[in-house]
């Protein structure tokens, strides 16, 4: 089976969750038998919007392709083929502004009426987009992402994870890694009231490291701690490169992803597979990706939020060996398995 993939994530700028998706589904894709890919990207002159348009569109008759899969809600309405659409979130149902403006409207209220069938990552998602949409022939299937191999509870070998303390500027004691939590949706707020609480109630001195860029929602962010009396207690070092991120999560005492929008959360099961307790909300698809292994709190409530932090601190160590089974479940290679079975319903 021949099947063309919109790889524009990898070659335009996007928020890195969604690169990391496309880079290891279709690597995994690549090592898997059944399904033939081709990888299919604008040049670097043209408009996104008018290749999906028009080149994207045609590529399937020109190649031969059995049709378009494409990794974000947007896909050629015209030409040949099938369509594959996947929709991560719906952010504008949590009162998040990213990604919540009309063309994402748009696609994920008519994007399922015109798609063979629609991808998403949890059950979660899935509920949101519609039940009764659902039933619908069975357009709408839940395919999960998976964890690299270089996420383990173990360094490889020669390896020491400390080095990386001195390099990004990190504390020795404890610290709660909140990856990207640069931007309003990722709710640093509700850790940092959830961390002031545990301060002032006598627990554990814990430092928050933010990684990310400088913005303005940061900045924001900061001047909640300075009001919480918690500026000596938060780290920006900025963007953390791919090769360190799995030292920072074995070395994290905690990683609270307290997000009001997430399909998926591909931090909670990285952290997880490190052997780092999770904090996540409640009723979200980060609880639902960390099942019965997630400590889940009400983001809104601060006491609980430090009852949970404090929790992951007191438990780090009894569960660094526990914690990685939840996150082995979640293989790319399962998730290349799932996009080919959709793929086989609809031909």
């Amino acid at each position: 089976m021949r099947i063309g993939f919109d790889a524009s994530p990898l070659a335009r700028p996007h928020p890195p969750g969604i690169v990391r998706v496309v880079e290891s589904a279709l690597a995994a894709l690549e090592r898997a038998d059944g399904v033939e890919v081709v990888r299919l990207a604008p040049e670097p002159s043209e408009p996104l919007a008018r290749w999906r348009r028009r080149t994207l569109a045609a590529a399937s008759g020109k190649q031969s392709l059995a049709g378009i899969h494409s990794f974000l809600s947007a896909f050629p309405w015209r030409g040949p083929g099938l369509r594959v659409q996947t929709i991560h979130e719906l952010p504008w149902k949590h009162g998040v502004a990213e990604n919540a403006d009309w063309r994402h409207k748009l696609w994920a209220r008519f994007g399922p009426r015109r798609a063979d069938a629609v991808i998403t990552a949890t059950e979660y998602t899935a509920r949101e987009i519609g039940r009764p949409l659902a039933r619908e022939g069975g357009r709408v299937h839940v395919v999960g992402w998976g964890v690299d191999e270089r996420f383990a509870e173990e360094p490889p070998l020669g390896t020491v994870d400390e080095v990386v303390l001195t390099r990004y500027r990190l504390p020795e004691g404890p610290f709660a890694l909140c990856p990207g939590a640069v931007r309003a949706k990722k709710n640093l707020a509700a850790v940092l009231h959830g961390a002031a609480r545990l301060h002032a109630s006598g627990g554990p001195k814990l430092t928050i490291v933010v990684s990310g860029p400088d913005t303005q929602d940061l900045r924001r962010d900061l001047g909640l701690a300075s009001q919480l009396g918690l500026s000596r207690w938060v780290s920006t070092p900025g963007t953390i490169e791919e090769e360190d991120l799995p030292a920072i999560l074995r070395l994290a005492a905690v990683v609270p992803v307290l997000s009001r929008s997430e399909g998926f959360g591909l931090p909670v099961l990285e952290a997880l597979a490190c052997g780092t307790p999770v904090v996540v909300p409640a009723d979200s698809a980060q609880a639902e990706v960390a099942g019965e292994d997630g400590i889940r709190v009400d983001p809104g409530d601060a006491d609980a939020v430090a009852a949970g932090l404090r929790q992951a601190i007191e438990t780090r160590e009894e569960q660094r060996y526990v914690l990685p089974e939840r996150a082995r479940a979640f293989t790319w290679e399962r998730t290349a398995r799932g996009i080919a079975d959709v793929w086989r319903a609809i031909t």
